[in-house]
This record gives C-alpha cells, structure tokens and sequence, in this order.
C-alpha cells in the first residue's frame, strides 16, 4: 500500500495560510525534495489553482528569484491528480483529474503498486485525515503568530495519535515535524 504523506506550512496558531510563511531558499530546496521523493501529488482544486498560477513553467522569463526556480521546474514536472467536482478539465503538465468517489478514487492510488504519494492544501487533507488514509503529516512550523485562518485540519471530528520520526531545523527558526500515525 502506497502511502499518504500530507506536508503543510503553518504559524505557530495554526494558521496555513500560503502568504505567512517564510519562503527563503531552504525552504523551498526541501520543499522541492520533497516533492521529487513523492510518485505523484494529490490536490483540491484551490491548492491547483494557486501552484498552478504560481510553478507553471512557461517560455516568459519568471520574476521570480532564481533561487526558487528549481522548486517550480519540479512541481512543473511532478505527477499531479487533482479532486475538484467543478473543473472540466485541467492542462498543467503531467495533471489528472481523480473523478467519482473521492474516498475511492484515494484508496485506488494507495492499493497502486509505487512509492509515497504527496498531498497538500487545507480541505481536502482533512477528508482524508477523517477517512484515515493519511499515514504521514509533516508540520512545517514558522515562528510566527498570524491571528487568522485558515487554520489546521479544523472541524476534525476526532482525534489522530501521532508519533514522531524525525525533525528537521532550518536556519530561519521554523522547524519541520515528521510524523506518522499510531494505528
């Protein structure tokens, strides 16, 4: 069985929003590893959007810093499926809407033969938590208080038991948690 490994930036309130991190070069060096570790990524429609927007590789010169653009080349490349009920269709390299039953169409990618697969956003990553598909979460903990939302995994109808297996610091203060769930 494949398994699920859901890796999200948060402030120290919990908030997820994109916008309050801090976005230096380790940041995205580990973020892009991580998504080259991973066989495929599995997002909502909101988070496809906005990567989408933001990684799609073009022949414009990017405004980016140059720094981050071996992140974008590899999420540009990387195996995405995206669950939305209101695309029609979607054309980012490498994309695949997951049609039908979320809950099954998550479990036919698990029972898959390959390696991890990778989840980001914020709704959608708390379906599958509540369905207990989720095997990894990966907390990327910023020292900063946002006094907003959206915030982590709420409306969680119970709770996960987790157990940690490794944890990793970057030179900025935030700090990446790695767990597994105690099943």
């Amino acid at each position: 069985m494949r398994p699920i490994r859901y890796s999200i930036n948060i402030t120290l309130d919990g908030c997820c929003d994109h916008r309050e991190g801090i976005a230096d070069r380790e940041l995205h060096e580990r973020a892009e590893a991580n998504i080259r570790e991973a066989d495929a990524i599995i997002l909502g429609r909101k988070t496809f959007q906005m990567m989408e927007e933001a990684w799609r590789v073009t022949d414009e010169p990017s405004p980016l810093p140059d720094w981050m653009q071996p992140f974008g080349v590899t999420i540009d490349a990387a195996k995405k499926y995206v669950v939305s009920s209101t695309l029609p269709d979607v054309d980012w390299n490498n994309s695949e809407l997951l049609r039908g039953d979320l809950r099954t169409a998550i479990e036919e990618l698990k029972a898959q033969p390959g390696g991890s697969l990778a989840v980001g956003g914020v709704q959608l990553p708390l379906a599958l938590a509540q369905w207990d598909l989720i095997d990894e979460y990966e907390f990327v903990v910023h020292p900063r208080i946002a006094g907003h939302g959206p915030t982590l995994l709420a409306g969680l109808p119970s709770t996960i038991d987790l157990r940690q297996i490794s944890r990793y610091e970057y030179a900025s203060g935030v700090v990446a948690n790695r767990y597994e769930v105690r099943r």
